[in-house]
């Protein structure tokens, strides 16, 4: 059975644009939800955020890709769940193309990549669980388009925001991001002038309260 959903509205883009000036990193200190795991980059630097358009795919048809590529809009994420299949590739170089032609801005594999050579030298972002010869095949069999879909131990609903660069990947639910990258931006802006007090003879564990807290173990210790 083939399911089509359509995708959410997007957030707007200064929002997005916001979110992309700061790290996937510094999500990292704030929380420990939304990070999909087992995925690499297929080449560094690279750096994507967009709404996740989301495919789920028995392990050997990716027929639902191709559709899910052709609704595809100017700044989305393609995001494709292979039902645990991380041995066979539903994605490479003519799927980085028609993607990338479509106005996506990267695309997140469960399973493997392929065209290793092909995608790479087009410049299309992908995160995925590796490379692989052996693919996937156009069979009309079945698959689920802008569904909830689980990539790395995560979950990942349509529109979802996807926000990858050399260091990881971070999935962020839309409503959260506007603050979230306000959040992200206060939190970059006081390096400089923490690095400038450093340089100055401060300590580390000074700035950051790490001697404090320690201190504080300690005497109860």
């Amino acid at each position: 059975m083939f399911v089509e959903h359509h995708a959410p509205e997007p957030p707007p883009a200064h929002v997005l644009e916001a979110l992309a000036e700061t790290s996937v990193s510094t999500v990292g200190h704030l929380t420990d939800f939304g990070f999909p795991t087992g995925l690499s980059p297929l080449y560094r630097p690279l750096k994507f955020v967009g709404p996740a358009v989301t495919v789920k795919i028995p392990h050997i048809d990716h027929t639902a890709v191709h559709i899910a590529i052709d609704s595809l809009r100017r700044g989305d994420v393609l995001v494709i769940d292979q039902s645990g299949d991380d041995t066979r590739s539903c994605f490479g170089g003519m799927g980085s193309y028609a993607a990338q032609a479509k106005g996506a801005v990267g695309a997140v594999l469960s399973g493997p990549v392929n065209d290793v050579r092909e995608v790479t030298e087009l410049g299309f972002p992908v995160y995925s669980h590796g490379t692989a010869a052996h693919t996937t095949r156009l069979l009309g069999l079945e698959g689920s388009i802008n569904v909830p879909v689980s990539i790395g131990g995560s979950v990942i609903r349509p529109g979802d925001i996807v926000f990858a660069d050399s260091d990881g990947l971070a999935v962020l639910p839309s409503g959260s991001v506007e603050g979230l990258a306000k959040l992200l931006a206060e939190k970059e802006a006081a390096e400089p002038e923490q690095k400038r007090r450093i340089d100055a003879g401060e300590s580390l564990s000074d700035l950051s309260g790490a001697r404090a807290l320690f201190n504080r173990a300690a005497d109860r210790g």
